[in-house]
């Protein structure tokens, strides 16, 4: 099955070396461009991606508002678009933004070819892009921010630990270690478990927290109080 990617990006260059690279891949294609956040999320609702790669900053409406639109509650679940971000290492407020807003994963503009389409693979796939030691950290970061609108005061008590009901011991064993950033095979060898059962075990938990993807996974981890916030 060929994966349906649209690019948007305000820079021309950007998205033609984007789709240079993506089309010389075999499972992978290019459907279509988009130099605004609106004009991504007209295309994505005509053309159906699989994948947007987003930019976070665009004329008209950014990445961060294309994102949130793409991915609100309420979408047909058999035509999902799922969104990575473009993002360089400076930018760590915007992938906090872009994360809550719904995005799967990101990308660093500067990153190897082969990661790039690596992740666009992971993402299509259903998974997020938390695997590399930076994303562990901008998610950590990110997870123990207030949102948007909450109090700020750093003499305020901290809010309580989300609960998380319906779990067994085995599955918060497991989203504990999700929150640590470990990937589905680290996760087997630490329990002693098949890659398999990993999976199985991934699957109720989506399915038990209502969590879309990983990165919510890894998101409700450190909110429950399983992964304790950085310091």
């Amino acid at each position: 099955m060929t994966v349906r990617v649209l690019l948007a990006d305000d820079q021309p260059l950007v998205r033609a070396a984007l789709e240079m690279v993506i089309t010389e891949a075999p499972d992978l294609t290019v459907v279509g461009e988009a130099g605004t956040g609106a004009e991504a999320v007209r295309l994505a609702g005509e053309l159906r991606p699989d994948v947007v790669v987003m930019d976070i900053r665009m004329p008209v409406m950014d990445g961060i508002e294309a994102t949130r639109l793409l991915t609100a509650p309420g979408q047909d679940p058999q035509s999902v678009t799922r969104v990575v971000v473009l993002t360089t290492f400076d930018e760590d407020e915007n992938v906090y933004a872009a994360l809550r807003a719904g995005a799967s994963g990101f990308l660093v503009k500067d990153m190897a070819l082969d990661d790039i389409l690596a992740a666009i693979r992971v993402v299509a796939a259903g998974d997020a892009l938390i695997a590399p030691a930076v994303t562990r950290r901008l998610i950590a970061e990110f997870a123990a921010r207030p949102a948007p609108g909450a109090d700020p005061d750093p003499g305020r008590t901290a809010p309580a630990p989300r609960p998380l009901d319906g779990i067994t011991e085995r599955e918060r064993e497991i989203l504990t270690l999700v929150g640590r950033g470990l990937s589905n095979p680290e996760i087997a060898a630490h329990l002693v478990l098949s890659t398999a059962t990993v999976k199985t075990y991934m699957t109720r938990l989506l399915a038990k927290l209502d969590a879309r993807d990983r990165v919510q996974l890894v998101i409700l981890a450190y909110e429950s109080g399983l992964v304790p916030f950085p310091r």
